[in-house]
């Protein structure tokens, strides 16, 4: 497990080619200053603008298209997918409850579709 990797994946690079490319300027892997948060980190934020914005991998965070338990295991594994869902879900309250908005996307999803509608919400937050 050493080996997955945890930020620079395939969907996010994908994702923040095209916002750069459109003329937007982020931050990557930025760790608000909240204690609770424990070790979480956001994946492309735009401080300013206190948008965060989470890919999360269809596999670790079990996505309800693609996901799949593995049978070998399977009881860690529902656990171990249990405690992501959890620490995604308190992170995102803990942002929220910050002033923080938070958007989480699947990594099937297109990348061109995520740039539009983090670009949409940009311009709904400059209102």
């Amino acid at each position: 497990m050493a080996k997955v990797r945890v930020r620079d994946t395939g969907p996010e690079m994908a994702v923040r080619r095209l916002l750069y490319a459109n003329g937007l300027r982020y931050r990557v892997n930025y760790k608000p200053k909240s204690p609770k948060l424990g070790r979480s980190t956001i994946d492309i934020v735009f401080p300013g603008k206190r948008l965060a914005i989470f890919i999360d991998g269809c596999f670790w965070h079990n996505c309800p298209e693609h996901g799949e338990i593995p049978k070998a295991n399977n009881k860690w594994w529902r656990n171990k997918f249990a405690e992501n869902a959890a620490r995604d879900e308190r992170v995102t309250k803990i942002l929220k409850d910050g002033g923080w908005n938070v958007l989480r996307f699947w990594s099937h999803e297109t990348p061109e579709n995520v740039c539009q509608f983090i670009q949409d919400e940009i311009e709904k937050l400059n209102y």
